[in-house]
C-alpha cells in the first residue's frame, strides 16, 4: 500500500505527484536493502569515513589547519557508544562491511544515524531478517531514541513502543493514537460494527421488499375493485374517467417512492458490504492433513551437516518429532537452523548421522522458493500435485481464494501473503496433503492481516509443525509445544 514510498515521499528521495511534503531538520533513513560495495569499510557504512580520516591525520601529526579546524574529538567515543548500543561493540572500523550478516549490517546502519543524530528516523522494516537477540536490541534503542521516527513494521513487539499507528490501505490513511495492542482493539471494535451495519442493512433490504410486495398487492386489490366498479355501469364515464387517472397517478407515485426506498436501501447495503470487505480479515481453510495421533514425522539421529569445503554447520543434533506436535527452532543467526529445515524435508542429505521422514513434508520459507517465479499458480498446484488434473486443481485454489482467473496470475506478481497462500494451497490442498508444514520465518514480508491469517490456518492444521522465526506473537498464537535451541 505504499508505506516504503511514504518513506521515501518524507525524505525527499522521490517528489510526490501531487500535493506538497514539507520538511524541518535533519532525516535520517534506514532503507530495508543495503547492498555494500565490495571494497566498503564498517567506518564507510558508519558515514563517519572522512571524519575519522581527518582525526586521524591530526593525532598521526599530518593534518592541515582545516583539519585542525574541523576535527570531531568528540566522534571516537560516540562511534564506540553507537556500535555499543546496537550490540557491536568491538567491531574493527577497517573491517569489510560486506563480510557481515544481513542482521549484522542493519545494526551498523542502525549505529550510523545514532552517531548522526538526525531530528528524524525514517526505519523500514528495520527488524526483517534479525533474530531475537537483535530485535530486541532495535526495540531498545528505538526506546532510548529522544527523537522523532517514523516505523514501517509488521513486528508486533517494536509496534508496541509506537505512540500512534498509521494505516494505509486503497482508502488512504487511518490514524490510530496508541501503540499495536491499542490499533488491534480498536481494529476489532470496528469489524464487530461493521458486521452489524451489514446485518441491518440486510434487514432493511428485506423488509423494504416485503413492504414494496404488499404495497404492489395492495394496489392491484384497488385496481381489480375499480374494474369491477366500472363494469357495472352505474356512474357517468367522465366521473369514472377521472377514477382511473387519480388511480394511476397514485399508483405511480406510489411506484415511484418503492423504487426509491428499494434503491437507497440497497445502496446502504452495498457500503455495508465494502465496509466488512474492508475491516474483515483474511481468511485461509485448512483442509485436513489426516495426520495420525503419535505418527512420527521425523526422527533425527545424530545428524550433521557440513558444506563441501568442510566447514561444519550443524550437529550432531537427535530431535525427533510425532504428530501433531508443534515444534520452534531457535538460535541466533549462522547458527544452522535453516540447515536443520532443509534436512528436516530432504532438501539436504546429512554429512553423517541419519535423518528419517515417515510422512510427506513441505517447506515453506519466508521467500515461498517452492513456486516458481516463471509459473502461474495453477501451474504450481500441477507441478507440486501431479496426480491432479486441471480442474479438480482449480476447485483446490478455489478454496484457498484463488478463484477463476485468479489462478493465473504469475508467481513473481503475487504479494507476500498472496505466495504464502498459494504456497499452502500446492502443499495442502491436494487429494495428498502435506502432514508435516516446515516455515521459515513465514511472516517476514506479510502484512498484520496476513500474519492474523496465518496465525488462524496453522491455529487449524491437524499436522505436525516445524518453524523457525524470530516472531515471538507468532510463535506463541500458533501454540508451540517444545522448543530446540540452537547456539
Amino acid at each position: 500500500m505504499g508505506k516504503s514510498t511514504l518513506l521515501r515521499l518524507i525524505a525527499g528521495l522521490q517528489a510526490p505527484s501531487q500535493g506538497t511534503v514539507a520538511r524541518d531538520g535533519a532525516i535520517g533513513v534506514l532503507e530495508q536493502r543495503y547492498e555494500p560495495a565490495e571494497s566498503e569499510r564498517v567506518v564507510g557504512t558508519l558515514g563517519v569515513g572522512a571524519a575519522t580520516a581527518m582525526v586521524e591525520r591530526v593525532l598521526a601529526g599530518e593534518g592541515s589547519a582545516d583539519d585542525l579546524a574541523g576535527a570531531d574529538w568528540s566522534l571516537p567515543e560516540r562511534i564506540r557508544d553507537a556500535l555499543g548500543q546496537v550490540g557491536l561493540g568491538g567491531l574493527a572500523l577497517d573491517r569489510l562491511s560486506a563480510s557481515l550478516s544481513g542482521g549484522e549490517l542493519t545494526r551498523l546502519r542502525l549505529a550510523g544515524l545514532l552517531i548522526a543524530e538526525p531530528d528524524l528516523l525514517l526505519l523500514d522494516e528495520p527488524t526483517n531478517h534479525l533474530d531475537s537477540e537483535a530485535r530486541k536490541i532495535v526495540a531498545e534503542v528505538l526506546g532510548r531514541w529522544k527523537g522523532g521516527a517514523v516505523v514501517v513494521s509488521h513486528d508486533r513487539d517494536l509496534l508496541r513502543r509506537m505512540d500512534r499507528i498509521v494505516e494505509l490501505s486503497s482508502l488512504g490513511a487511518a490514524v490510530y493514537g496508541g501503540a499495536y495492542d491499542l490499533y488491534a482493539e480498536r481494529k476489532a471494535v470496528e469489524r464487530a460494527a461493521a458486521e452489524r451495519d451489514l446485518a441491518s442493512a440486510e434487514r432493511d433490504v428485506d423488509r423494504t421488499a416485503r413492504e414494496n410486495q404488499i404495497a404492489t398487492e395492495r394496489k392491484a386489490r384497488r385496481d381489480k375493485a375499480g374494474r369491477a366498479f366500472a363494469a357495472r355501469g352505474s356512474e357517468p364515464k367522465i366521473l369514472l374517467g377521472g377514477m382511473a387517472e387519480r388511480a394511476e397517478n397514485t399508483g405511480a407515485r406510489e411506484g415511484r417512492l418503492a423504487e426509491r426506498r428499494a434503491e437507497e436501501a440497497d445502496a446502504v447495503l452495498a457500503d455495508a458490504r465494502g465496509r466488512v470487505e474492508r475491516v474483515r480479515g483474511l481468511v485461509i481453510p485448512m483442509p485436513p492433513s489426516r495426520l495420525a495421533a503419535g505418527r512420527t514425522v521425523l526422527r533425527m539421529d545424530r545428524a550433521t551437516w557440513a558444506t563441501p569445503q568442510g566447514r561444519h554447520i550443524l550437529g550432531p543434533l537427535d530431535l525427533s518429532i510425532t504428530g501433531p506436535r508443534r515444534v520452534a527452532v531457535t538460535g541466533p543467526n549462522g547458527a544452522g537452523k535453516t540447515t536443520l529445515l532443509r534436512l528436516a524435508v530432504g532438501l539436504l542429505e546429512p554429512t553423517s548421522g541419519r535423518v528419517e521422514r515417515p510422512v510427506r513434508a513441505a517447506l515453506l520459507d519466508q521467500e515461498t522458493s517452492l513456486l516458481h517465479a516463471g509459473e502461474t499458480v495453477i501451474e504450481a498446484f500441477l507441478r507440486i500435485n501431479p496426480e491432479a488434473r486441471p480442474n479438480g486443481a482449480r476447485a483446490a485454489l478455489a478454496r484457498f481464494l484463488f478463484r477463476n482467473v485468479a489462478g493465473d496470475k504469475r508467481v513473481e506478481v503475487l504479494s507476500g501473503g498472496e505466495r504464502l497462500r498459494a504456497g499452502l494451497a500446492c502443499v495442502i490442498g491436494g487429494e495428498r496433503p502435506a502432514q508435516f508444514l516446515v516455515l521459515d520465518e513465514p511472516t517476514n514480508h506479510l502484512d498484520l492481516d496476513a500474519i492474523a491469517a496465518i496465525e488462524t490456518a496453522l491455529q487449524a492444521f491437524d499436522g505436525a509443525l516445524l518453524v523457525v522465526s524470530h516472531d515471538a506473537a507468532f510463535l506463541q498464537a500458533i501454540g508451540i509445544e517444545e522448543t530446540v535451541h540452537l547456539s
